[in-house]
């Protein structure tokens, strides 16, 4: 928790104040990481089962930041990437071994006494976790399937869309003439002009 917490005040050359909030903070997102392995009746939680793609996201996402951040020496935001990954996982109750084995591996620079633990113990390695090969980042999860946009009517932003993430210009506009909160905007108008900006922003101009 130490270790961890010292990390996470900040960049290593600043100087840093003291807050033993920080320090519970800390500690609960440790206990919270030991809650993906174990119940709290010390039961193991580990399947088999493949992992989903929301899944696969957060880890791979995870990995990417931190390996990034340690060649930097910017642990603070890896802490921070940490607790980010461990409150998705939560949400997805994620039992994955796939996805959990390779935390523990990103997660033993940081916290080297839990990793060791749970690749020991939860894991069932015989060799240390410092000989694990470190995890190599798949782009293929880091790409988004579907993407945002905004929906205005004579520069007015009135409501969002997803969309396809390759859908070209004609079926984004198609989609946003199409939506059912268009009507009101539509009533009574003849449409002028539309104009897509490509992954942001649907501009219908209407008289």
């Amino acid at each position: 928790t130490l270790r961890m917490y010292e990390m996470f005040l900040g960049p290593l050359e600043q100087s840093k104040p003291w807050d033993t909030n920080g320090i519970d903070g800390v500690h609960k997102f440790l206990r919270r990481f030991w809650r993906l392995f174990f119940d709290r009746d010390g039961r193991l939680l580990l399947s088999d089962e493949p992992a989903t793609d929301k899944e696969l996201r957060t880890l791979h996402k995870t990995i990417k930041k931190v390996t990034d951040d340690i060649e930097n020496f910017s642990f603070n935001t890896s802490v921070a990437a940490f607790m980010i990954c461990v409150n998705e996982l939560s949400q997805q109750k994620c039992t994955s071994r796939a996805v959990l084995e390779q935390l523990v591996v990103v997660l033993a620079p940081f916290a080297p006494h839990i990793a060791e633990e749970l690749w020991h113990t939860a894991l069932g390695h015989d060799s240390s976790i410092v000989d694990a090969a470190w995890p190599e980042v798949n782009e293929e999860y880091l790409r988004e399937s579907s993407v945002n946009y905004a929906v205005s009517f004579n520069g007015k932003a009135r409501f969002n869309i997803q969309m396809p993430v390759d859908a070209d210009a004609d079926t984004v506009q198609a989609a946003a003439l199409a939506h059912e909160s268009a009507a009101r905007w539509l009533d009574g108008k003849t449409v002028r002009k539309v104009i897509v900006v490509p992954g942001k922003i649907v501009n219908i101009v209407v008289g």
